[in-house]
């Protein structure tokens, strides 16, 4: 088999990458092992919500500059400014095209979005249906009514009404109970988000669901926010909610598997695969076949002694949570090509005894040249790009980083490969001319 392009991870980088490049005319596959991480994602992006010194960042474009001085290593730094700041048009640019997918924010001024729990906490894009607000602002809504479903344990209604409540919001906790949910309630293991919202999708059940909401709710709720179990695979059925009972429908992510991660994946797994690239999932890579600094194939479990050929590689994997980075008791790899990591430490000093503190072994990853080549041996790798969390010099968690990081560098990578293909063809078409 022979491609263009092989993207090693079917996460947000390496659908980003894919989608960039298939559109482009590049024939290219994604090697997926497993479930992606936006299946345990609140669907919401982070592009930069603190530097590495703490302070906070309610403007990323503008803390760019600041950023690079902080932390010279950290991706944004090496891509640049000026790029960085095109990515995030584009990054945005994306997601407003993708069919399925609805979201607000943009980079240059971040939004607090409400959490599970009803906290704030700050983003650069959200679903629409998230309920959010700006910086400095409230909820456009005072009175709210927060709904929980009954038997449903991943979200905790009084909970998130009593901290919104703290906040200066009239919020009032409802339980719900609704029989066409009696079957998947006997089986707590099945009474999840998605399972309920195969359910509550079709319109009869959506009616029903409705009908429950009117009963019980009172009239002089301004929203209501239920969690996201509705509207799986569109929007229509949220759609058809709001129209039934007459007031704004606000959803809020709940534990894993999360729905609004769930529809980002589908949306962008579809886009792709419509642009014409091939998905093989459940499978892995296991080594590559290296000739000097150039990969020339990769071999996976599903297909072993037949090597998958192709002119690029991108690494997309991502850190300790999908296996892109493995930590041993005295030593931390990236276990595919083992390529050269960052920054390594004493084994005592990759974790914080507090939990709570910034625990240093969330930057490590991989190193990388300034066009994010991974290095091996010192050296970077001709036809190889390592995108997203595998990346090292960045802590996603407390600098509030890593999907802007995974689009941004799998832009960055795709925009690359495009310039050096068509570069590579101006060199041919001339040598051609000159024969």
């Amino acid at each position: 088999m022979k491609f263009d392009v092989v993207i090693i991870g079917s996460g947000l980088a390496g659908l980003t990458a894919g989608i960039s490049l298939a559109e482009a005319g590049k024939t290219c596959a994604i090697i997926s092992n497993g479930q992606s991480a936006l299946h345990f994602s609140s669907g919401s992006l982070d592009l930069l919500t603190h530097l590495p010194d703490g302070t906070t960042v309610t403007q990323p474009k503008q803390a760019l500059s600041a950023l690079a001085k902080l932390a010279p290593k950290h991706p944004y730094s090496r891509i640049g400014e000026s790029n960085v700041s095109l990515f995030i048009d584009k990054a945005q640019a994306l997601l407003a095209s993708t069919k399925g997918l609805a979201y607000k924010g943009n980079g240059d001024e971040n939004h607090y979005r409400i959490t599970p729990v009803g906290r704030s906490r700050m983003s650069w894009l959200s679903p629409e249906r998230v309920p959010t607000h700006g910086i400095g602002k409230t909820l456009p809504w005072k009175k709210l009514a927060v709904v929980g479903i009954e038997g449903f344990l991943d979200f905790q209604p009084n909970f998130a009404a009593g901290t919104l409540n703290e906040q200066g919001l009239d919020a009032t906790a409802y339980h719900i109970h609704l029989p066409l949910l009696d079957r998947l309630r006997d089986n707590p293991s099945e009474f999840r988000a998605v399972n309920i919202a195969r359910y509550l999708d079709k319109p009869e059940n959506t009616q029903a669901l409705a009908d429950e909401l009117i009963k019980h709710i009172d009239n002089d709720a301004e929203a209501i926010i239920l969690p996201a179990c509705i509207g799986l695979d569109a929007e229509e059925p949220v759609t058809l909610l709001q129209k039934l009972v007459g007031k704004p429908i606000c959803l809020l992510p709940t534990l894993p598997p999360s729905l609004l991660g769930i529809r980002l994946h589908q949306a962008l797994k579809l886009r792709f695969q419509n642009a014409g690239g091939l998905i093989m999932p459940g499978d892995r890579a296991v080594n590559v076949e290296l000739v000097g600094n150039k990969v020339v194939g990769i071999h996976t479990r599903n297909h072993t002694d037949i090597p998958i050929r192709s002119d690029h590689v991108i690494l997309a994997t991502g850190s300790f949570f999908n296996n892109g980075l493995i930590a041993e008791f005295d030593r931390i790899y990236e276990p595919l090509m083992e390529l050269d990591l960052l920054e390594t430490l004493p084994r005592n000093e990759w974790t914080q005894e507090n939990v709570f503190e910034k625990q240093p072994y969330m930057r490590f990853g991989v190193d990388s040249d300034s066009d994010l080549r991974p290095m091996k041996y010192g050296q970077a790798l001709e036809n190889v790009y390592a995108i997203g969390a595998v990346l090292g010099g960045f802590d996603p968690l407390n600098e509030g980083c890593g999907a802007g990081v995974s689009m941004i560098s799998a832009l960055y990578a795709a925009q690359h490969i495009l310039q050096h293909d068509k570069s590579q063809q101006t060199t041919s078409e001339f040598v051609e001319a000159a024969q």
